[in-house]
C-alpha cells in the first residue's frame, strides 16, 4: 500500500534526524533491531504499540507518520491546536525530561501534592530550571493537560485505523479508555486533577474544553459512520454520544476511587450492555 510506503519512508527520516546509529533507535523504541529492519523493508507492519513508541521518542503524531499531517482526517477526531502538546523535536530534552516527569508525579501524588522542588529534585536539576521551561505551576499542569491528549489521540490513531466496522470500533475505543493499571489509570489519573482545577479555575476551563472535545467528538464519529454503515440505530448522535461519554466519566471516577464493587471489568460490561441495549441496531 501507498499509505505503508509513506509511513516507511517518514519513519527512515525521523531515524536520519536522532543521534547514533539504527540499532540505538530500536533499542530507544524498545524494538528488537532485526524486527525493525524488517518493518523498514516492508516484510512485517509496524504494530499499534511500535506505532506509538515511535511517536513518542521523536515527537510527531501517529497520525503523521500514518498520513503525512497531524490534521489529517483520520478515525477519530484531531485536537484543536490550544490543546496540542509541544512535540519533543520542537522543544529541547530538559523540557520534555521535566514534562513527563511532572506528568508522572501528578498521576501519581496528585497535583496540590507535587511541589515544583519535587519535580526538580525527581529530574536531577534546580527549580530555576524548571521554571525557565514552565514559569508558574498551572503551566505545568496545562502541559500535562497537553500531553495526556496526545498520548490518547496516538494511541486511537494507531489501533483503530484499520478496523473498518464502526461496532467494533466503538469497542475497542471503550477498551482504550478503561482505567486499568498502568498508562491509561495515569491518564484517568490527570484528568481528575484537571476536572477538579477546572472547576474552580475558570481560567483552565478553555484548554480543558479544547481538549475533552476531542474525546467527545471522536465518540460522535464513531456512532455517526455505524449509522452509516446501518449497523448503529438512527437516534440523535449527539444525544447518543453525551449519554455513552457521561457514563464512562462516571464510571471511570468510581473505578479511579475505588467505589466498592467499581472495577474495570464491571465497567466495560455496563459500557458493552449499554451500547448493545440502545446503540446497536437489531435486524
Amino acid at each position: 500500500m501507498a499509505e505503508t510506503d509513506e509511513l516507511r519512508k517518514r519513519v527512515r527520516e525521523l531515524i536520519r534526524t536522532m543521534p547514533g546509529p539504527q540499532r540505538d533507535f530500536a533499542n530507544a523504541i524498545g524494538l528488537d533491531e532485526t524486527k525493525l529492519s524488517k518493518a523498514l523493508s516492508g516484510t512485517r507492519r509496524f504494530s499499534p504499540h511500535e506505532l506509538i513508541r515511535v511517536a513518542e521518542h521523536c515527537g510527531v503524531t501517529v497520525n503523521w507518520l500514518l498520513n503525512g499531517s497531524d490534521d489529517a482526517v483520520t478515525v477519530t477526531a484531531v485536537p484543536p491546536p490550544a490543546a496540542r502538546a509541544v512535540g519533543q523535536l520542537e522543544q529541547t530534552e530538559p523540557r520534555r525530561r521535566i514534562l513527563e516527569t511532572a506528568w508522572r508525579l501528578i498521576a501519581e501524588r496528585g497535583y496540590h501534592r507535587v511541589r515544583i522542588a519535587d519535580i526538580a529534585e525527581a529530574c536531577g536539576t534546580s527549580t530555576a530550571a524548571i521554571h525557565y521551561h514552565f514559569p508558574t505551576k498551572d503551566d505545568v499542569l496545562n502541559e500535562a493537560l497537553r500531553y495526556t491528549v496526545k498520548l490518547a489521540f496516538d494511541r486511537q490513531v494507531a489501533e483503530l485505523h484499520t478496523i473498518d466496522d464502526a461496532h467494533q470500533r466503538l469497542l475497542r475505543l471503550i477498551e482504550l479508555q478503561l482505567p486499568a493499571e498502568g498508562q491509561l489509570r495515569a491518564e484517568w489519573s490527570v484528568w481528575l486533577q484537571v476536572w477538579n482545577e477546572s472547576a474552580v479555575n475558570p481560567a483552565m476551563r478553555s484548554l480543558y474544553w479544547d481538549s475533552y472535545d476531542r474525546w467527545y467528538r471522536t465518540v460522535a464519529m464513531t456512532i455517526r459512520t455505524g449509522q452509516e454503515q446501518h449497523v448503529f440505530r438512527e437516534l440523535d448522535a449527539e444525544q447518543v454520544t453525551a449519554q455513552l461519554t457521561a457514563m464512562i466519566d462516571g464510571l471511570g471516577i468510581q473505578v479511579l476511587t475505588c467505589r466498592p464493587s467499581s472495577s474495570v471489568a464491571t465497567m466495560r460490561e455496563l459500557l458493552h450492555d449499554f451500547i448493545e441495549r440502545h446503540i446497536l441496531r437489531h435486524v
